[in-house]
């Protein structure tokens, strides 16, 4: 007790000394910035001036935020205040108790403190450091208005605070974040610093329908004067000049999205032609496993990475480096990356999903599983296990397990729509008895009509008779940034 009587005491001094002070220039602005934190407000035009950027990181950013601080307010508002309910500090005799207007609910801990340590903590983890300081500044400039207004003692806002950090870490436990998975493992072969710098002997094929193929392919060429850059203008025969390179090319490049990946590992697949993958489309999954996310990454991987080996998974003589699929996986896949570079990956998949599973969309199919006769809605495979769960993974840890990754969404003789959509989601935290996912070397699937559309990498086709999912272990190499 004597204890709490001194840091009680303390509190109280160090608010007296906060709320009393008088600091030209800020009585303004100091009770416009905490009203503009109220009901998170200041976060969510933070978050959404983020997500309009274009940058992946900095859209990670805002729907970590956003997370977290779902997270922080009610653990705070309905746990915390109801829990203590210390009653506010008297305002009267303070210099802006007439700005600001004082909350009817409890003092400790502080809501708006709790929110901006959320925020900040979600956004650390995501955003580079020029964009991560400034959302901190700003997250402690309303805590410190929180003192300052007069509607908050300094514990109230430490301790409101303290959670709100707890909350932004936690959200890792339900998201992990982009560099949790780093650069997925891979065989390391030999390093790539025996190829020409200026890169005679390259060749790199650029999709001109990448979102940015025309300055991916000037930087190719400054970077690397005296390689071969071809352009691929949309429409034209990508995959003849894919095979055309490799057929040439001490080492081919392709920048682009997975599509242009998934034709040169075709090609180069059990060959010894390195493949040096070109972000240069929002749909390069490939690319951000090996931990390349510019085309500036790339070069530098050329220059001084690292050449692995890494495995590719097969299906009727198609290869692909990440996910194959059947059922509605196909159109959830098409439709959710049509919008994924304009709203995100989340909201574009749950807006593929309702239109997938609406009641003109698709019907479950009937499959024969490994000999087992079933009735699904999807079948998932992945190149290599898959950290999270559900329908629509993308990070990997590995790359050459030698394993397949195996989901598949049965359906039940009763399981409307509606029950489809919410398995997908309960998926993720293990709450759907239809949803089963192991891992194996291979995989048979048949269906009585004797035809299986399969799509590989986005890519969509037809197998006549049985499709049989193996893999080719550590057949690929490629090149990634060192480490």
């Amino acid at each position: 007790m004597r204890l709490g009587s001194r840091l009680s005491r303390l509190d109280r001094r160090v608010f007296a000394m906060v709320a009393g002070a008088r600091l030209p220039g800020l009585e303004r602005v100091v009770p416009a910035l905490s009203r503009a934190a109220d009901n998170s407000l200041l976060w969510a035009g933070v978050a959404g001036a983020l997500a309009v950027s274009g940058r992946r990181p900095l859209r990670r950013a805002a729907t970590r935020g956003l997370l977290a601080v779902s997270l922080a307010s009610p653990l705070v508002n309905l746990v915390g205040k109801q829990a203590f309910r210390r009653n506010r500090p008297s305002a009267e005799g303070l210099p802006l108790a007439r700005l600001v207007k004082m909350p009817a609910s409890a003092s400790f801990p502080s809501g708006h403190s709790a929110t901006a340590g959320a925020f900040a903590a979600a956004v650390a983890l995501e955003a580079p450091r020029a964009v991560a300081v400034p959302v901190a500044l700003l997250a402690a400039a309303v805590c410190f208005s929180r003192v300052y207004t007069g509607v908050h003692y300094p514990g109230d806002v430490l301790a409101g605070a303290g959670i709100g950090v707890a909350a932004g870490l936690l959200t890792r436990r339900i998201w992990p974040d982009a560099g949790e998975a780093g650069q997925a493992r891979a065989a390391l072969t030999a390093p790539s610093a025996r190829l020409d710098p200026d890169g005679e002997g390259a060749i790199a094929v650029v999709d001109g329908s990448a979102d940015a193929a025309e300055g991916t392919a000037e930087a190719l060429r400054l970077a690397l004067p005296r390689a071969e850059v071809v352009e691929v203008a949309p429409g034209g025969d990508l995959g003849a000049a894919v095979r055309d390179a490799a057929s040439r090319a001490k080492v081919l490049a392709v920048a682009g999205g997975d599509t242009v990946v998934n034709l040169a590992a075709q090609e180069t697949a059990g060959g010894t032609t390195p493949l040096l993958v070109v972000p240069a489309s929002a749909h390069g999954h490939f690319a951000r496993a090996l931990g390349v996310e510019s085309p500036e990454e790339a070069v530098t991987a050329y220059h001084s990475g690292d050449l692995v080996a890494v495995d590719v998974g097969e299906v009727a003589g198609r290869t692909f480096v990440n996910t194959a699929g059947l059922g509605v996986y196909p159109a959830l896949v098409e439709r959710g990356e049509r919008r994924q570079s304009r709203i995100g990956k989340w909201p574009a998949l749950f807006w593929a999903m309702a239109e997938v599973l609406g009641p003109e969309g698709a019907r479950p199919v009937e499959l024969v599983v490994d000999g087992v006769p079933r009735r699904v809605w999807m079948v998932f495979v992945g190149n290599c296990r898959y950290e999270e769960r559900g329908g629509a993974p993308a990070r990997r840890q590995r790359l050459e397990d030698g394993l397949l990754d195996i989901r598949v969404l049965a359906a039940a003789d009763r399981l409307p729509r509606l029950r489809v959509f919410l398995s997908l989601l309960a998926a993720r935290v293990k709450l759907s008895r239809h949803y089963q996912q192991w891992q194996a070397d291979t995989l048979h699937l048949s269906s009585p009509s004797g035809r299986l559309s399969v799509a590989c990498d986005g890519e969509t086709f037809t197998v006549t008779g049985e499709a049989e999912f193996t893999k080719r272990p550590r057949s690929l190499l490629v090149i990634r940034p060192s480490g």
